[in-house]
């Protein structure tokens, strides 16, 4: 069953290219609420641990330089059959291939960095937002 919230983290590289405004405007525009939201950085540690999944791929040291490359912005999203929407939202992992107006398509430069990540799941979107949100940080 599909719940009604998501988990989002804002890269480097758009932090870094000053699109968190208008990345956070297309999010609510599109019915979106932050519940949580924080700006912050990941250690070399955290980074390890938040996409452990991938650590035996060929990637994963280059994804976590590029996490700790400079600061990101997370957030907890809610609407309704968020995980879904959100996805559609952001679009394709390459932004070349992303649907005209997604978040990807405007805002990322290539498939490593593509200006944002969204969870793939409800079980996901819950481990993810509690790796980086406290019961009381939620609103």
């Amino acid at each position: 069953m599909a719940t009604n919230r998501t988990f989002t983290m804002i890269k480097p590289d758009a932090v870094a290219n000053g699109h968190i405004g208008a990345i956070l405007d297309q999010i609510t525009k599109a019915g979106f609420k932050i519940i949580a939201l924080k700006y912050t950085s990941l250690s070399t540690q955290k980074a390890g641990e938040f996409y452990a999944v991938h650590s035996e791929r060929g990637f994963f040291n280059d994804l976590v330089g590029f996490m700790t490359s400079g600061p990101i912005v997370a957030a907890i999203l809610e609407k309704d059959n968020a995980v879904a929407d959100f996805r559609k939202l952001i679009g394709a992992t390459d932004p070349a291939k992303a649907e005209e107006g997604t978040i990807r398509q405007r805002f990322a430069k290539s498939i490593e960095a593509n200006a944002v990540h969204g969870s793939d799941s409800d079980e996901n979107a819950e481990i993810e937002g509690n790796f980086f949100f406290s019961a009381f940080e939620r609103f």
